[in-house]
């Protein structure tokens, strides 16, 4: 039941706009749930493209803390420390909604798909995520992929994540 409309690089999603940035690859979703969902090419000597997912879940899916906390998991740090001890937070307005952020770099471990017994085991990624809070509840980005390749959009991501409004 999601719209999501492609209109000079701005996309609508459900109340939330936000303009993809030049050279991201629109992908189709692969669940009703992704409202948005994007591949960022990868760099030089990285094999993958980075992948973006902009997540609605009808005003569900936990709080701020929790989805932190559940990224942060799904990232092992190659020298044993806690994922948590090296996660950078971050929070921030924009378009007058609250905007909070994760930054992680390690290996990524999370499940394959939601429940799943298969997990990724991606050495050397990168992981952006983020909680958007608007008045029709929490949208959810999440940005992964070989470190080098997320940071080659770095800047880009910022931008992306600069754009969002809020137009219920």
């Amino acid at each position: 039941m999601f719209h999501v409309l492609l209109a000079a690089a701005t996309l609508y999603a459900t109340g939330l706009t936000f303009t993809a940035p030049d050279g991201w690859r629109k992908v189709e979703t692969t669940s009703s749930m992704r409202v948005a969902q994007f591949a960022l090419p990868h760099a030089d000597g990285d094999a993958y493209d980075a992948e973006l997912v902009v997540y609605y879940f009808g005003g569900q899916g936990g709080s701020v803390d929790a989805n932190i906390d559940r990224w942060i998991a799904q990232m092992q740090q190659p020298d044993g420390r806690a994922s948590g001890a090296v996660a950078k937070r971050s929070t921030r307005k924009v378009g007058g909604l609250d905007v909070t952020l994760l930054d992680l770099t390690g290996t990524y471990v999370a499940e394959m798909a939601p429940g799943a017994a298969e997990h990724h085991n991606n050495p050397n990624y990168r992981l952006r995520a983020g909680v958007i809070l608007t008045a029709r509840g929490p949208y959810y980005v999440k940005l992964t992929g070989p470190q080098r390749t997320v940071s080659k959009w770095e800047t880009s991501f910022e931008r992306f994540i600069d754009s969002f409004k809020y137009e219920p």
